[in-house]
């Protein structure tokens, strides 16, 4: 029998698979077991195609002779010829040949069981190398499995990072629109409300502008009536005054009219068209004008004279003029306004006040 390999040896497929499997235990005590009945096996063979080989050992004889010496010439002796040599009959082979049938009988039936045994030990190994490389398959395809569903998780983790940056750039995009809207939406506000506060600033200007207009307009307007009232009233009273007057001449033979001249600490006072200023009319006047004084600047040698015309019967400021300047267009200004905001002038002790009379301003610690 000889010594072959089957095809499912690991050494015939070195190239197609890279990988070897691992081999289980009692592999190499398998292949001990195999080369064991191989080399009985070889042994058995080889005894037993000798032995069929073998002749039957006959009997054999040697003769020998003695070799004359040629070298000196002597004469030969005569000797009776030897006896022939009968040869042995061999022995009867009937109970050899039993014995070689029985003893290759029993080699046969040992080299069957041999064979066989081989045989069993070669399909238990084959049967072991085809379990090793199934499981071998086996392990390699768990392995493919296994690296496949990892590259799958790891393929769907990496998409859903990405689909998380992606979102997390979007949101953050998102946001900063958002802030931007509303930075945009408070500027837009801010705007509107600054132009509505101009706008309402504005019209509110204009309508304080509207408003002194009116104000001065009517201001003028009833100064002008007021102003024509006492003009008119001035003259119904210089023409009663001069009626009287000439009655009076008329009646005495002539005469002077009366005036009246009172000093305050604030200005001298005079006043005419018929009534006579008392002493104290010119402290009235201080203790009217004084609160209305503004002023700030120099003290020192300032002194306005301001001419006044009022209303004699209600005292009303018809004008004031400056009549003697102090030098000091500001101080000037003051005392001007400080008259104009004196409106209206006090009465006398009689409820009448001078027609005109002029007003000396200094400023305080002047």
């Amino acid at each position: 029998m000889m010594n072959r390999q089957p095809s499912g040896h690991p050494g015939a497929r070195t190239s197609a698979r890279p990988i070897r499997p691992p081999r289980e235990r009692g592999t190499w005590k398998a292949f001990a077991l195999a080369a064991l009945m191989h080399v009985l096996l070889g042994i058995l063979l080889y005894h037993g195609v000798n032995w069929q080989n073998n002749t039957p050992a006959g009997a054999e004889a040697e003769l020998w002779t003695e070799i004359p010496d040629l070298s000196a010439p002597t004469p030969r002796p005569v000797t009776p010829p030897a006896p022939p040599i009968k040869a042995q009959p061999a022995p009867p082979p009937a109970k050899d040949e039993e014995a070689d049938i029985a003893l290759q009988e029993k080699k046969r039936k040992q080299q069957e069981a041999a064979a066989r045994a081989a045989q069993l030990a070669e399909q238990q190994r084959a049967q072991q190398l085809a379990d090793q490389e199934a499981e071998a398959k086996r392990q390699q395809q768990l392995a493919a499995q296994q690296a496949a569903q990892q590259a799958t998780l790891a393929a769907q983790k990496a998409a859903q990072d990405k689909q998380k940056q992606a979102d997390k750039q979007k949101q953050l995009a998102q946001q900063k629109q958002d802030q931007q809207k509303a930075e945009q939406a408070k500027e837009k506000q801010a705007d509107a409300a600054k132009a509505a506060e101009q706008q309402k600033e504005a019209e509110t200007k204009a309508q304080e502008q509207a408003d002194a207009k009116a104000a001065k307009a009517q201001a003028d307007a009833k100064a002008k009536a007021k102003a024509q009232a006492d003009a008119q009233a001035k003259a119904k009273l210089d023409k009663e005054r001069n009626a009287r007057l000439a009655a009076l001449q008329g009646q005495a033979g002539g005469g002077t009219s009366s005036s009246g001249n009172g000093l305050a600490k604030s200005g001298t006072g005079s006043g005419a068209g018929g009534t006579a200023t008392s002493s104290g009319y010119a402290e009235k006047v201080q203790r009217r004008v004084r609160p209305n004084i503004t002023w700030g600047g120099e003290t020192a040698g300032l002194e306005t004279v301001v001419s006044v015309r009022v209303s004699p019967s209600t005292g009303t400021l018809l004008s004031a003029s400056i009549q003697r300047s102090s030098g000091n267009e500001q101080w000037d200004q003051a005392a001007l306004r400080a008259v104009q905001r004196s409106d209206p002038m006090p009465l006398d002790t009689n409820g009448q006040a001078p027609g005109t009379f002029t007003i000396t301003l200094r400023p305080a610690g002047g």
